[in-house]
């Protein structure tokens, strides 16, 4: 195996970076407390820690997996459009510990206006539904492939990626 030097591993670092800034949504894996599993996606914020942010409805299964079942899988997948090779996407997953926000907090209310800022008035109609539920997703552990061969681990403390 090749070596990667400094620099390639900064750029690579670097493309990580905006392949998340380049999305609005998360792909969300759940599951069950009984282990059925469900995919979803939800538009998303990010704060300055790292943590992201969903806000998502009671009629969607997986508000009640994350409700029941703390723990959940996100992906962010470069477009099969901009892919060269669709057996090898690039994709950053993450696993995330999940903890609800309650609606009486400074947090609630601060990563709500992030939603509206990002997202626009939509986020006020669904603020005013009480069947709404903000989580924060806090990576614990993650990788991020670039192609074949080409893994690297995330060390979500401080977004930095390690060869594998």
């Amino acid at each position: 195996m090749t070596e990667i030097s400094k620099q390639e591993l900064e750029d690579i670092t670097k493309h990580y970076h905006e392949l998340i800034a380049s999305q609005q949504t998360l792909l969300l894996s759940t599951a069950s407390a009984n282990g059925v599993p469900d995919i979803s996606y939800a538009p998303f914020v990010r704060d300055h820690a790292g943590i992201f942010y969903i806000y998502v409805s009671e009629m969607a299964c997986h508000t009640a997996y994350l409700l029941g079942n703390p723990q959940a899988s996100i992906l962010f997948i470069r477009q099969e459009s901009k892919s060269s090779n669709l057996f090898a996407r690039e994709r950053a997953v993450l696993s995330c510990s999940i903890k609800e926000v309650t609606r009486d907090t400074e947090i609630y209310n601060n990563q709500i206006q992030a939603l509206e800022d990002k997202f626009g008035e939509v986020v006020s109609v669904l603020r005013s539904l009480s069947d709404f539920h903000l989580f924060a997703l806090r990576p614990e552990s993650g990788r991020y492939v670039i192609g074949f061969g080409q893994a690297f681990a995330i060390n979500v403390n401080d977004n930095t990626l390690c060869h594998i």
